[in-house]
């Protein structure tokens, strides 16, 4: 099993990832905006930083989603992971 590390000792199995997203250039969307709000209101957002957060990791296990806020950015966890040669 592949692990992604995304800060404050939290890892995530790769294979449960389903995406990771830039917080500047996502929350430029309505779209992307209202899908954070709505998450933060279900109570499935964590956040695992203590400085400004980068971005968000989108997870999924059994049918349940969970949104990490991180704040490494979404380059360098793609390249901690396998998906970043499939972007190449």
């Amino acid at each position: 099993m592949a692990y992604l590390h995304i800060g404050q000792n939290v890892m995530l199995e790769e294979k449960r990832i389903i995406g990771i997203f830039d917080l500047d250039n996502t929350t430029v969307q309505k779209a992307s905006r209202d899908y954070l709000a709505k998450a933060e209101k279900s109570g499935i957002v964590e956040n695992v930083c203590l400085d400004l957060p980068k971005s968000f990791v989108v997870t999924e296990t059994a049918g349940q989603r969970k949104v990490y806020i991180t704040q490494i950015s979404s380059t360098t966890l793609l390249k901690r992971t396998n998906m970043f040669d499939y972007l190449k």
